[in-house]
């Protein structure tokens, strides 16, 4: 009786210890997918639970051929794994042309979860686990940034840790670069827009030692490169800080376009002028018409606000046409300024009034005076001069 007893608590227990691990399993859908550029990597998108409320999640990583096990190299059914020390990923399905779909199982490890706990992480769901372990997040890494001066990361934040590959040896080489005091999002920020601790090295051989962080990452995002900074050098922006020389990439002056405006006769530009035309839109073709008009010695700043105020080689060609051939560009620009348009002409010479001068167009407008009442005024004169 004690036998059978004792057999039938071992098959309890086998069945509760079955169903505890069932439960920690987690089960999802993965897709695949081989880049042309690196074809020794395979980036996964995994399906994952979230929770009751969320519903499903993805979760997308690149990772290296060579760290799953299986992995098969050509088309058709496929059966392979990806061990990590949070827990091992197995997968099923098929892959053709480079391009994989199935179903994945994942079970966590317990000696993960004991070492999780011996460094402050004791109370990780199976989710939480399942993500540290998709994105590579082992004990020894956090010991390492432990003892590099990153403690008590909150577990979402090693997840960002994972994703973008926040390692010892990141924040080693950005120290001795002299970025020693940056916090865990700011290394983040490094790591999304690629500030590596060769562009840093590159850049200050460019002429942009010791930035700050931020301005690393404003060029970085900008595409400030070490060739960028080396054409406008060569062009002779030299002292171009790191404001000025972002602000270029950010609207469009390239080296070309600083080339073009020179063999315009534009030699001396500053580099915030350049950007000015870039932002008002002073084009090489937009000089070359203005010339062709005959606006030879237009400065810069006429240049600008010919484009502010919308004076374009169509507005000049409607008023030559309507006889004001030697308009200057400050006629120009006051006409524009204060709506005295080609209609507005039209009709006031409709109205009885052939011969009228720029300067009376520009008053007539700063007071509301329209056709209709000089119309009406002429009206009124024909009825005195009756009486």
């Amino acid at each position: 009786m004690r036998r059978a007893s004792s057999s039938w608590l071992l098959c309890v227990l086998m069945l509760v210890a079955s169903a505890a691990s069932a439960a920690s399993e987690l089960r999802g859908t993965w897709s695949a997918s081989t880049h042309e550029k690196s074809p020794d990597k395979l980036h996964l998108n995994l399906s994952h639970p979230e929770d009751e409320r969320k519903g499903r999640g993805r979760l997308g990583f690149t990772e290296s051929r060579a760290s799953f096990q299986g992995l098969p190299t050509g088309d058709g059914p496929a059966t392979f794994t990806l061990p990590r020390e949070a827990g091992t990923f197995a997968f099923t399905g098929s892959f053709q042309d480079g391009e994989g779909a199935g179903h994945y199982r994942f079970t966590p490890s317990d000696a993960y979860l004991k070492a999780m706990a011996s460094l402050g992480y004791a109370s990780l769901t199976p989710n939480q686990q399942f993500q540290l372990a998709a994105t590579g997040v082992t004990t020894q890494r956090i010991k390492d940034l432990g003892a590099a001066g990153y403690k008590d990361i909150p577990v979402e934040k090693l997840l960002m840790v994972g994703i973008f590959d926040i390692t010892p040896e990141y924040v080693k080489e950005l120290s001795r670069l002299g970025y020693d005091k940056l916090d865990l999002d700011e290394l983040v920020q490094g790591r999304i827009h690629g500030v590596t601790p060769q562009r840093v090295k590159e850049l200050a051989d460019a002429g942009y030692a010791k930035l700050a962080w931020d301005d690393l990452i404003a060029m970085n995002i900008h595409g400030v490169t070490p060739a960028f900074v080396k054409e406008m050098k060569e062009l002779g922006f030299k002292d171009v800080g790191p404001e000025n020389i972002v602000s270029l990439r950010i609207h469009g002056v390239s080296a070309d376009f600083a080339r073009q405006m020179r063999e315009l006769g534009f030699q001396d530009l500053a580099a915030d002028t350049l950007v000015n035309f870039r932002i008002h839109g002073v084009t090489p073709d937009f000089v070359k018409e203005m010339r062709q008009l005959g606006f030879q010695d237009l400065g810069p700043d006429e240049l600008v606000n010919f484009r502010i105020h919308g004076v374009r080689p169509a507005f000049v060609k409607e008023m030559r046409e309507l006889g004001f051939a030697k308009l200057t560009s400050d006629e120009l620009v006051n006409f524009r300024i204060h709506g005295v348009t080609a209609d507005f002409v039209k009709k006031l010479r409709d109205a009885g009034y052939p011969n009228i001068t720029p300067e009376e167009l520009v008053r007539l407008r700063i007071h509301g005076i329209d056709e209709t009442f000089m119309r009406a005024m002429s009206k009124g004169d024909k009825a005195k001069g009756g009486k």
